[in-house]
């Protein structure tokens, strides 16, 4: 094994035996952008940009031992009566890997849940799960985003490069103050509001939805005033008949156009606005 493999095998071990240390990640190659992924079956995820070489892990000790604390509180089993509960304090379970400059970090769904707080070069793309947790936080980073939150909000602010959003059910709120010009974004909920902020000079195609709200832009969107058709396979549908679908989503360009940009929220509605 490498020693780097030895060094990160040991900051695991740290973190689970003081879940409020904060552990430093070296990088292979400081001088090039790193990548982050973060795949957590249940905990916030809060990443900060700063100008810093390495990469630092924190596990937020509160929400730790909150949790530890319900766990230990549930009442015992009857065959348990008289018996004292015997836990491992401080375990988080994280497990952090680096390698090429990809830093990827996983707890095991068994372990308790855990709120982690990592402070990233402010260039550096970043890859973040999470399934059931009060939300992703994302501040001062600059590369290409892509966040995942099934049951929390997104909330990304002063962020950089290219943005992919999804969330079941929580609202996404985004300010880029730069965009990479050749990059799509996608930004989408089924449940709650998606609320972007833009430069003045952005110049995109969008298509915007919501089935159940309303939508609101800064920006001078040119309609296209067609609603988008699709037409069913032939013989597809009985007795020679034809199955039209319209497509209620509006499409337009800003400044002119460029990449794609999509936002869609099934009941909620969608503010796009331009940044003062």
């Amino acid at each position: 094994m490498k020693p780097l493999g030895i060094l990160f095998l040991f900051a695991a071990v740290v973190l689970a035996r003081e879940p409020s240390e904060k552990i430093s990640v070296p990088l292979q190659d400081p001088s090039r952008p790193a990548r982050i992924q973060v795949h957590l079956l249940a905990g916030a995820i809060t990443v900060r940009g700063a100008d810093i070489r390495d990469v630092e892990v924190e596990v937020d000790s509160d929400a730790h031992r909150h949790s530890r604390e319900s766990h230990s509180n549930r009442a015992a089993p009857p065959e348990a009566d008289g018996m004292k509960r015997l836990d491992l304090p401080g375990s988080s379970g994280l497990d952090i890997v680096e390698e090429n400059n990809v830093v990827t970090i996983r707890t095991p769904p068994w372990k308790t849940p855990n709120d982690l707080v990592i402070t990233v070069p402010r260039r550096c793309s970043l890859q973040l799960k999470s399934l059931n947790s009060r939300g992703i936080f994302v501040d001062r980073v600059d590369g290409e985003i892509d966040v995942d939150e099934l049951n929390g909000q997104i909330a990304l602010t002063n962020v950089s490069g290219s943005v992919v959003a999804h969330s079941l059910n929580g609202g996404v709120v985004v300010t880029l103050d730069r965009i990479d010009p050749s990059k799509p974004m996608s930004f989408s909920t089924l449940n709650g509001n998606i609320d972007v902020t833009l430069p003045d000079n952005v110049k995109a195609n969008v298509r915007l939805k919501t089935d159940n709200g309303a939508i609101y832009s800064d920006f001078d969107v040119r309609l296209n005033p067609q609603f988008g058709m699709t037409e069913g396979e032939p013989g597809s549908q009985p007795d020679g008949m034809h199955r039209l679908h319209l497509d209620h989503t509006l499409r337009g360009t800003i400044n002119g156009g460029g990449p794609e940009f999509q936002f869609t929220s099934f009941n909620g509605k969608i503010y796009l606005r331009k940044k003062k």
